[in-house]
């Protein structure tokens, strides 16, 4: 077996897969293509929701006094 044919054999194998690849796109292109504009736009990453310094003091302060209310709570029910 000689390297040539080696190749030649890989060659064939990577075409038949590259031509069920591009069937399979095409299949799906036409698929996206049916469902109209909600499919055709581009994908996009999520935007991050930042949050300002005052809104995190805000939540932190809030969450404080929550804590604090169920320790409270917490020394009534133990007493």
């Amino acid at each position: 077996m000689s390297i040539l044919a080696a190749i030649r054999r890989e060659e064939k194998k990577v075409k038949k897969q590259l031509a069920k690849l591009q069937h399979d796109l095409i299949g799906l292109q036409s698929a996206a293509k049916a469902l109209g504009k909600t499919a055709s736009r581009d994908i996009t990453r999520a935007k991050k929701h930042v949050l300002s310094a005052k809104g995190r003091a805000r939540i932190s302060k809030a969450m404080k006094e929550r804590w604090a209310k169920v320790r409270a709570q917490a020394k009534k029910t133990a007493a």
